[in-house]
């Protein structure tokens, strides 16, 4: 399975960016160390930016820069996406998982976003909004990524890393 991992950050010098390899990371706790290291001693945020092969997105959010004990915030584009990503299942099991959800993977045919859709409200994208992007047809993982950033004021940082 292809995919692409990116990780964003709102430093005092604007939004900065780079690549990472999931492979690397053993668990969420080092994910938000990863995020929480690029933004140092601002506040952030900082995000996973995450698509797999066209077929589900995650992001994953911290808040606060190196030292803060915030838990992350965690978003899937398909709870499906866990019985076949490993990167999936380590960001959804090891996630706070929002009050009245469940933690079963589901069973239901059609996409079924979990998480918090709620983690870019004051970046531009609103719980509804995100959702709606998410199940909006003909829309790929990528497309859905990249109109949240251009909300977010970071579209150039992650189209750098695209091309790269």
């Amino acid at each position: 399975m292809s995919y692409f991992a990116a990780a964003l950050a709102r430093t005092d010098a604007g939004w900065t960016g780079e690549e990472i390899d999931l492979d690397e990371v053993d668990d969420l706790d080092a994910l938000a160390e990863l995020l929480r290291d690029l933004v140092g001693d601002g506040t952030g945020p900082s995000l996973l930016l995450f698509e797999q092969d066209d077929e589900h997105l995650a992001i994953v959010r911290v808040d606060g820069g190196a030292g803060s004990l915030r838990e992350p915030s965690v978003f899937l584009s398909d709870r499906r996406a866990v019985q076949g990503s490993a990167v999936a299942a380590m960001l959804w099991e090891e996630a706070p998982t929002p009050s009245g959800e469940d933690d079963d993977e589901g069973t239901r045919p059609i996409a079924e976003p979990v998480g918090d859709a709620g983690l870019l409200a004051d970046l531009g994208t609103p719980a509804e909004d995100l959702l709606d992007l998410c199940a909006e047809e003909g829309l790929l993982p990528a497309d859905v990524l990249s109109a949240l950033c251009e909300r977010a004021g970071c579209d150039d940082a992650l189209e750098q890393l695209r091309e790269a």
